[in-house]
């Protein structure tokens, strides 16, 4: 592991010396860093942008082509959060694939004749499974391009035999050290939805995203204190591009408690249709609320039924309007009422960031290295892989 960082006295509230006792030091920094870190990833971009749209656009105007998203895990699950987004900005189809069902299912997902553009995300670039997703579509597609989205100059993904590839390395502190993936998922997320969105569409917004940000951080007492609540198990819910990333919520909460809290995901109408048979006296619910009017009726109708439910222990709204008969469980993002979604991706899954810190620290665990027994890794190990069968 890299030297402690030194540079602060103080990150989230707690003492440096006291985070790194715990081992806590490094994610609490990688949290606390993101907003920063976006505006940097932003200003990177400004000097790219152009090379990398003129390098997509024979795949992104193209309707007959198709773009995937992929990574594994964490990774996954940017492609999952921001692909409906592109998808209804660009005339080619956008999907988001985790590379573990590229590798294991190819001919499922890569077409000979159909013109791709693969999207690879990977903090340090060298999983087993990224590799393979690569080096399967240079197999399979005629045609494809590559955009590679890293953390990792020197990562295996950063350096694969690609015939055509460009790659957007992001700024050096966003390959966490930590075991859980923070600011590097949040800059790639950013990086690319810039990079292959409209020019400048988010030249006038990244200053409100990074302060809304930074506020959810600053505010993160009130997380602290419902970790303290030993609840036993955490629902995360949200819709359009929320649902995904409640997804990456509950995994960041079982990655940090090494999965002693029990945890699940669903869009707030899906939630009915049995998952909700998951509630208990000791679950906390956190709902992700749209700023989208339509939507953001269906998800005060789930919070309002639950509540009426009686049977969760406490059901929190994450949310830029709250609702003056809700102020004890509202977690309130302040300044983004007119914000689209897409915008909200960021101050939203620092909420959940900041929640499982707290958490893995309330239960005794390392948050930099809550796995002791190695069982999982910061990259994934033990993955057999497979020539392909034609």
């Amino acid at each position: 592991m890299p030297a402690t960082p030194t540079e602060r006295l103080e990150h989230l509230g707690f003492t440096a010396e006291e985070l790194s006792a715990a081992g806590a030091l490094w994610t609490a920094r990688e949290i606390e860093q993101q907003p920063q870190m976006l505006q940097r990833t932003h200003s990177m971009l400004a000097g790219v942008h152009a090379d990398i749209q003129k390098f997509a656009a024979p795949i992104a105007e193209n309707v007959c082509a198709r773009i995937i998203l992929t990574g594994a895990g964490t990774s996954a699950y940017i492609g999952a959060c921001i692909a409906p987004v592109l998808d209804a900005q660009l005339a080619a189809r956008v999907d988001a694939v985790p590379t573990t069902d590229i590798v294991s299912s190819p001919h499922l997902y890569l077409h000979a004749d159909q013109p791709l553009l693969l999207v690879s995300f990977g903090r340090s670039g060298n999983s087993p499974e990224s590799i393979q997703a690569v080096t399967l579509a240079e197999s399979i597609v005629k045609d494809v391009r590559h955009l590679v989205v890293t953390c990792n100059p020197d990562g295996a993904l950063n350096k694969a035999s690609l015939r055509q590839a460009q790659t957007l390395v992001l700024p050096e502190e966003t390959h966490d050290v930590s075991f859980a993936m923070t600011s590097s998922f949040s800059c790639m997320m950013y990086a690319t939805l810039n990079a292959l969105g409209k020019a400048g569409a988010y030249d006038g917004r990244i200053g409100a995203i990074a302060q809304a940000t930074r506020r959810v951080i600053q505010e993160a007492r009130a997380l602290e204190e419902l970790a303290a609540g030993k609840h036993e198990r955490v629902v995360y819910l949200g819709s359009g591009p929320f649902q995904h990333l409640a997804r990456e919520a509950a995994l960041k909460l079982g990655e940090l408690t090494n999965g002693a809290v029990a945890t699940c995901f669903d869009s707030p109408l899906g939630f009915r249709h049995g998952p909700k048979t998951f509630v208990n006296a000791r679950t906390l619910v956190f709902v992700y609320v749209s700023n989208d009017p339509l939507t953001r009726k269906y998800d005060h109708d789930l919070i309002d039924e639950l509540r009426k439910d009686g049977r969760a222990a406490r059901i929190v709204e994450v949310t830029t309007r709250p609702r003056n008969d809700a102020a004890r469980d509202t977690l309130h993002v302040n300044g983004m009422v007119e914000a689209a979604d897409a915008e909200l991706l960021w101050p939203y899954i620092a909420v959940a960031q900041l929640y499982a810190f707290h958490q893995s620290r309330a239960l005794g665990l390392s948050p930099d290295n809550p796995n002791k027994e190695g069982t999982v890794n910061r990259v994934v190990q033990g993955v057999r892989l497979y020539p392909l069968v034609k």
